[in-house]
């Protein structure tokens, strides 16, 4: 069977309750909903309140033709056929940073960025679509475009008592359970401290920063969107966990499409070779109740319109 449209194999509620309890959610930051971006909304010209994106999202069909026997290896790709409203779209750049302490997945992503998210990205500009950046709370809160800048933050909620926070800490009783300290773990955290927006993805503009999943709620909310385009990285790290990444904002009842060729993870000894935990991020999220495309599909599809 070659890719078909199977728009009752979807079953996008149950696959998110699967993907909710399975995800390893980031840490959500509480925010009053009716002070946080108050007034404030993305912008709509004209000429994007009536743009559509024709796309065909790539997600892993479970089901099987009458006649077929259901087995996994038996069970394929197959696509749909969207025409969007662009006014309801948004691209979220998800921790596109200018470096990597791994050297390696440091040169893969510099070459994604190179020669697939920089054009990529200029197209999505040019035809008017919502631009997100979320590259981590570090670099998101001091920056201008940052969409929470002046506002004050409400106290943050008591966290829960169980488990205790000696446990959480591994400290005290629970110490023997924390892993070894890392000789090069200062040499880490300095690198980390050090991040910065990639210089080729910068902001652009008025183009909104943010630094939690409630913030991009709240901005998507007002302004109507409701299809999340995801790139950058890492693909099996950030891309899926943090709570603005790809299984929160579809728990929260988005339609998340990853674009699969504007991403790379972090690999190991053993899937470095073939890309596996890359590929797996992705073939994970086509399984359950996500999409994927490549950039040059979505390009195409904002030409087509």
């Amino acid at each position: 069977m070659n890719d078909q449209t199977h728009a009752g194999d979807l079953d996008s509620p149950s696959r998110r309750r699967f993907l909710s309890t399975a995800a390893a959610a980031g840490a959500v930051l509480a925010l009053d909903s009716q002070s946080i971006l108050s007034g404030q909304t993305l912008e709509k010209s004209p000429a994007r309140s009536t743009s559509k994106l024709h796309v065909r999202p790539r997600y892993h069909r479970w089901h099987v033709d009458p006649g077929v026997e259901w087995i996994e290896t038996n069970t394929k790709h197959a696509s749909l056929d969207w025409t969007i409203p662009l006014n309801q779209v948004a691209l979220v750049l998800v921790d596109v940073w200018d470096r990597h302490y791994l050297k390696d997945t440091a040169a893969r992503a510099e070459a994604v960025i190179d020669e697939k998210l920089v054009p990529f990205l200029s197209t999505c500009r040019d035809s008017g679509m919502t631009i997100v950046h979320a590259p981590s709370p570090p670099q998101a809160t001091p920056h201008p475009n940052w969409v929470n800048a002046g506002k004050s933050l409400p106290a943050a909620a008591q966290p829960d008592v169980w488990p205790p926070s000696a446990f959480r800490s591994k400290s005290g009783q629970f110490q023997a359970y924390s892993r070894p300290s890392e000789p090069r773990a200062a040499e880490l955290a300095q690198l980390r401290a050090d991040l910065k927006i990639h210089p080729r993805i910068r902001p652009v503009g008025n183009e909104p920063v943010v630094a939690t999943g409630e913030e991009l709620h709240q901005l998507c909310q007002r302004s109507g969107v409701l299809f999340l385009l995801f790139a950058g990285f890492n693909t099996n790290a950030r891309i899926l966990a943090r709570d603005y990444g790809t299984l929160e904002m579809s728990r929260r009842g988005y339609e998340v499409i990853l674009v699969r060729d504007c991403t790379t993870g972090m690999e190991s000894r053993e899937t470095q070779p073939t890309l596996s935990q890359t590929n797996g991020a992705i073939l994970l999220l086509e399984m359950f109740g996500q999409y994927t495309v490549t950039s040059d599909e979505v390009r195409a599809g904002l030409r087509e319109v």
